[in-house]
C-alpha cells in the first residue's frame, strides 16, 4: 500500500488551544495561509488579502445551504433527559395533520412528520417512547435502524399559529461539532455566525465552513473587481464528522449529501472557463458538487440528487484549480480530498506550517487558498 492511501499517512498533531472555540470577532479577521501548487510557494496573509489572487472575470462558486437546529433536547415522559439529533431536515411536504383534545370543548392541531436520527438518554428507549422538547414539539420513537439510527415521528402543535418550521428553529440548538465545547450551553452569536451569509436554503446540520470568512465589505470588494459569485446547494450530513475506521482509505465508505447545481450557475462556470478565466470553488463542499456535476469533457450540467462521489489521491479533477478551504482533522475524508487536489506530502507540509504559525484550526478556525 502506497502512502497516499495508508490511513496513519493523513495523522498530524494539533494542540488543543489551536482549535478554535470562538470566531474571529469579524469574519473576514481570519489568517490565510496561501498554498501555490504550482510552484510550492506558500505564503502567511490575512483573508482580507484574498481579492489580490483574483483576476476580473473570475467567477466564485459558494453553497448556499443554512444549517437547521437539529440538536433537540428534552426530556422522556418519566422524566429522564434526552436528546435526538436529526439527520435531515424534515419533509414537511409529506407531513400528516390530525387533531387532539385540548380541554372538554377544544381540540388542537398537530402536524406530524418522521424522520431519521440519533438518540441518546441514560436509559434506552423502547419503540413508543415520547419525548417532549417544547410546548409545541414532541416525537415518538417508531423504531431502531442499523448503524445506531432511530426513526422517530415528530408532532408540532400548529394551533399556535406557528409553522413547523418555526417550531424547530425555536426549540431546536444549532449543531455544532463536538470539538467546539459549549458546556451543554449555546451562546446565542452561534447562530449568526455558524451561517455563511450565503446560507439560504435549510437543510445542513454543519456549515460549510470555508464560506464563513466572507464578509459583506468583502464581497463588494469582489463585486467591484468584477468578480461575479455564483451558488450551488449542498446540505451538509452527520456523515461529514463519520470518523474513517479502514486502514486503507479506498475502502472507506463515503456518505451521500443532497446538492443542487442550477443550469444559471452551471452555464456561468462554463463560460467562466471557456473565456479562460479562473472558477474559485468555497469549500470542499462546492468542489464535491462541481465534481459531481462535471461530464468528462469538463462542462458541469444543472444537477439535481445525492452525491456519492468520493474524492481522494488519484482522483483527477476536472472543473477544480481553485479551492479556499479551513483546516481539516486528521484522517478524515475531507483531509483525503484537499491532499487529492494539492498532492498529500505538499498538504502535510502546509499543516505544519500552519501549526508552526499559530494558525486556529477546524470551523470557527483560519482558512488555506489552494492554487493548483
Amino acid at each position: 500500500m502506497t502512502s497516499d492511501f495508508d490511513f496513519e499517512s493523513y495523522q498530524y498533531e494539533l494542540v488543543p488551544h489551536q482549535i478554535a472555540q470562538l470566531p474571529a470577532d469579524k469574519r473576514e479577521q481570519s489568517r490565510l495561509l496561501v498554498l501555490d501548487c504550482r510552484n510550492g510557494r506558500m505564503q502567511d496573509m490575512k483573508f482580507t488579502d484574498i481579492p489580490l489572487f483574483f483576476n476580473p472575470g473570475d467567477l466564485l462558486v459558494v453553497n448556499d445551504t443554512r444549517v437547521f437546529p437539529a440538536r433537540l433536547e428534552g426530556r422522556k415522559a418519566t422524566g429522564g433527559k434526552v436528546e435526538l439529533f436529526l439527520l435531515e431536515y424534515p419533509d414537511f411536504k409529506n407531513s400528516s395533520t390530525l387533531e387532539e383534545p385540548d380541554g372538554p370543548a377544544t381540540h388542537k392541531k398537530i402536524q406530524c412528520v418522521t424522520v431519521t436520527g440519533l438518540l441518546k438518554g441514560s436509559k434506552k428507549a423502547k419503540p413508543g417512547s415520547r419525548f417532549f422538547f417544547s410546548h409545541n414539539l414532541e416525537a415518538e420513537l417508531v423504531q431502531y435502524l442499523v448503524d445506531g439510527k432511530v426513526e422517530v415521528r415528530l408532532c408540532f402543535n400548529v394551533s399556535t399559529g406557528l409553522s413547523p418550521e418555526e417550531i424547530l428553529v425555536s426549540s431546536g440548538r444549532i449543531p455544532l461539532p463536538p470539538y467546539i465545547r459549549r458546556h451543554g450551553r449555546d451562546r446565542p452569536e452561534d447562530r449568526e455566525r455558524y451561517q455563511t451569509l450565503f446560507a439560504k436554503k435549510l437543510g445542513a446540520v454543519a456549515a460549510p465552513t470555508a464560506g464563513l470568512h466572507f464578509s459583506e465589505s468583502l464581497l463588494r470588494k469582489l463585486a467591484e473587481k468584477d468578480i461575479r459569485t455564483a451558488p450551488i446547494t449542498l446540505h451538509v450530513g452527520y456523515g461529514t464528522f463519520a470518523p474513517v475506521r479502514v486502514q486503507d482509505i479506498r475502502d472507506h465508505k463515503i456518505h451521500e449529501e443532497y446538492v443542487e447545481i442550477g443550469p444559471e450557475t452551471a452555464e456561468l462556470i462554463n463560460q467562466t472557463r471557456k473565456r479562460g478565466k479562473r472558477v474559485w470553488t468555497v469549500g470542499t463542499t462546492t468542489a464535491r458538487t462541481l465534481e459531481f456535476a462535471a461530464a468528462e469533457t469538463g462542462e458541469v450540467e444543472a444537477k439535481q440528487g445525492w452525491c456519492g462521489l468520493y474524492i481522494y489521491p488519484g482522483y483527477r479533477f476536472k472543473v477544480v484549480n481553485g479551492l479556499i478551504t479551513n483546516f481539516h482533522l486528521p484522517g478524515s475524508s475531507l483531509l483525503f480530498l484537499v491532499a487529492a487536489l494539492a498532492g498529500r506530502a505538499r498538504i502535510l507540509r502546509a499543516y505544519d506550517t500552519a501549526i508552526r504559525l499559530g494558525y486556529r484550526f477546524y470551523s470557527y478556525g483560519d482558512a488555506m487558498l489552494i492554487i493548483c
